[in-house]
């Protein structure tokens, strides 16, 4: 189930970027422009997957995890949001992050979802999503209900974000105060361009490979890079964070935490299990990328996805 390990990561680098390279790509219609795109069927499918990334990311620095998963007859569609990776950026300044509104992302998926996955797919569906991706999946449940996701797995989802040293309130009410005067488009306090910051200094995994494959990307591919966000993001994504434990929920969601993230509010993400019969919550041991974590944290965390998704049987399953 695990081919992937990062002793080994290099000596498979080819066999990744040669699946990359094979993935179907191309470019669907929405509001905000041609947004890219990626998929892969194997030749014996056990079902599909839709993989919703987060901020900053794009689908090329998934490429390990999409080959792992093909090893395991897992159909994967995955894109880029709007205003990241290869799809169109929204603002002159490329490395701002920005949206005009939150529910401008859930569209964007629907669309995904219209457009290039229910056209192409039979299988059972499922979602896995990460971060800010966990954010605009919930939300995508709650405008648009569809009725053929089997489930929905949620890697450190940003149900709630690190606004330290402010609260949450304080940071909204800069954040809209800030729109209200025009500067919605500008970069919100205490952020700027992208930047490649050492291991050491990185809050988002424990593994060095891993965060060198993730630099050295974006140092190969400049057009992927993204900086930090504008008020109007920080404003609407808050907004949408407090909303989202509201939302009616009519499948099983799985959220797994990691106990060492400093860029969501895990406190977020226990309250939103709370409030839902269909949300169970796991813990790992790791940073914020669960899913480019040292191989320890990560294996348990894939290895708890594939039991949501009855792949493998759970622990309760096998009665040990």
């Amino acid at each position: 189930m695990f081919y992937s390990c990062s002793e080994q990561l290099e000596s498979h680098l080819p066999e990744i970027d040669k699946h990359w390279q094979q993935c179907q790509r191309g470019f669907f219609d929405t509001p905000h422009g041609k947004l890219f795109y990626v998929y892969h069927i194997p030749k014996r499918p056990r079902f599909a997957l839709v993989l919703v990334n987060g901020r900053i990311e794009s689908a090329h620095k998934y490429r390990e995890l999409l080959w792992e998963l093909a090893q395991n007859n897992i159909a994967v569609y995955t894109y880029d949001h709007p205003g990241q990776g290869y799809s169109p950026r929204l603002l002159k300044n490329k490395h701002i992050g920005y949206v005009k509104r939150f529910d401008d992302y859930a569209a964007t998926l629907h669309c995904f979802m219209q457009q290039v996955v229910n056209p192409h797919n039979t299988l059972p569906l499922f979602i896995l999503a990460h971060s800010m991706g966990g954010a605009i999946t919930c939300n995508y449940l709650a405008l648009y209900n569809p009725s053929n996701i089997k489930g929905v797995y949620l890697s450190a989802p940003m149900l709630g974000i690190n606004t330290a040293p402010y609260p949450a309130w304080v940071a909204e009410a800069i954040a809209g105060l800030a729109c209200l005067v025009g500067l919605g488009k500008q970069y919100a306090i205490g952020q700027q361009q992208y930047q490649s910051k050492p291991f050491q200094d990185n809050d988002l995994t424990n593994c060095p490979i891993r965060y060198a494959l993730f630099r050295g990307l974006y140092d190969q591919y400049p057009e992927l890079r993204l900086g930090g966000v504008s008020f109007a993001w920080l404003y609407t994504a808050l907004q949408k964070c407090r909303a989202l434990t509201k939302i009616e929920l009519n499948i099983p969601v799985r959220v797994a935490c990691a106990t060492h993230d400093s860029i969501v509010d895990n406190k977020a993400q226990i309250r939103f299990a709370a409030h839902h019969d269909k949300v169970t919550r796991t813990e790992f041991a790791g940073k914020h990328e669960l899913l480019c974590e040292q191989d320890i944290t990560r294996r348990a965390v894939l290895r708890d996805f594939y039991e949501f998704t009855g792949v493998l049987p759970s622990a309760s399953d096998t009665g040990s």
